[in-house]
């Protein structure tokens, strides 16, 4: 009796991604950390013996990255020998002049990599296992590119698997981009085993046999299931196909909703924070909001910056947060005078929500109260 076919399914590697909103080598680290997650996909693939690991687009973030970048991708792939599939997507479109174009010139393509660049169907496996691709020859197509492979001829038992990057129409859970639609029956129209997608970054079934696998390393902040791997059993009866989830990731963005008002609020997010595992492998978005006084503020810029030396990346965002200066914070600044009046006119322009110039009196107003206790600590 035949062993099952087996093969894993990943997508959006973006290889070559510059995490601009991260500063300085925390994103560097973030850069390295996906070909470092690719070589876990390729270990992954030998430990478990799969006959094929399919990537569903996006392998690399766009057609400009550097060469070396291209080897570095390959030399990634090299543990594991096996076949591998890859799908031009949107950020890697298969152009004229493409990485694919490029990856052959360099000669980067072994005979065990196939560059599904052409929608034909890849026979693999002694004709046990068929790959029909539908490559994106561009970054945006208005048409269903995978309505091909209801005509395409495949040999007789051999297990269909359609592989595509794009969005299932009327399924995603927020709608993308009105580009690259999918018809969600395509496993049904097409015959197919099994669809595996790219474009949605977390994993998702969307639709009988057919399943995003997300990216395998998270790239950004959306509690969407990334950071996987999917493990695809095909057995040659009339048993269903298996899909079996596998963790794969390393970095964890977690955004956090935080509401403060007063100083008991401050210590309800530093418990908060303290109870995250592995903060060095943690990118964290805190959205502020509510409305403290220039003292609490104050407290709240020293306990991010003391947590911020503990997390791989923690950034806080209050626009939606209101920063009041009390009266106790205004004799704090023990201002007399014209300046007491210049402080007392700030607070006002503070307090008017609607006014263009309320968030620069609230920040002039933190400014002074920051340089005030500095000076207070320092005598």
């Amino acid at each position: 009796m035949k062993q099952p076919i087996r093969i894993i399914h990943s997508a959006d590697w973006q290889i070559g991604k510059q995490f601009g909103n991260i500063p300085g080598d925390a994103a560097a680290a973030v850069r390295l950390q996906r070909l470092t997650t690719v070589e876990r996909i390729a270990q992954q693939a030998k430990e478990l013996a799969v006959d094929a690991v399919l990537v569903a687009g996006d392998v690399f973030e766009h057609n400009g990255v550097a060469d070396e970048t291209l080897r570095r991708t390959v030399n990634a792939m090299s543990a594991y020998t096996g076949l591998w599939v890859l799908l031009p997507g949107n950020h890697d479109a298969a152009l004229a002049e493409s990485v694919w174009s490029r990856l052959q010139r360099l000669g980067l393509v072994s005979d065990n990599i196939h560059l599904a660049i052409r929608t034909e169907p890849i026979i693999l496996c002694d004709q046990r296992l068929a790959i029909l691709p539908a490559p994106l020859m561009r970054r945006h197509e208005t048409r269903d590119l995978t309505a091909a492979f209801d005509q395409m001829i495949t040999p007789p038992g051999a297990i269909r698997i359609g592989l595509a990057h794009g969005s299932v129409k009327n399924r995603l859970p927020e709608r993308s981009e009105a580009y690259n639609e999918i018809a969600d029956d395509r496993a049904d129209r097409a015959r197919l085993d099994y669809l595996a997608l790219g474009d949605w970054h977390g994993t998702l079934e969307i639709a009988p046999r057919t399943w995003y696998a997300g990216t395998p390393e998270p790239d950004r902040f959306r509690n969407n299931q990334p950071g996987n791997l999917l493990l695809v059993s095909f057995a040659e009866t009339a048993e269903p196909t298996q899909v079996e989830v596998i963790t794969c990731g390393h970095f964890q963005w977690t955004q956090l909703a935080v509401t403060l008002y007063q100083d008991e609020d401050i210590d309800a997010l530093a418990h908060r924070l303290s109870a995250i595992d592995l903060p060095e492998r943690q990118l964290i978005r805190l959205q502020l909001s509510g409305s403290i006084d220039l003292a609490v503020k104050q407290r709240l810029d020293r306990v991010l910056e003391q947590w911020k030396a503990r997390f791989h990346h923690l950034e806080g965002r209050d626009s939606e947060l209101k920063i009041n200066a009390s009266q106790a914070d205004i004799e704090q600044l023990g201002a007399q005078g014209f300046v007491r009046e210049a402080i007392e006119k700030l607070q006002h322009l503070a307090a008017q929500e609607n006014s263009p110039d309320s968030d620069a009196a609230q920040l002039a107003l933190q400014i002074l109260y920051h340089q005030q206790q500095s000076l207070a600590e320092k005598s």
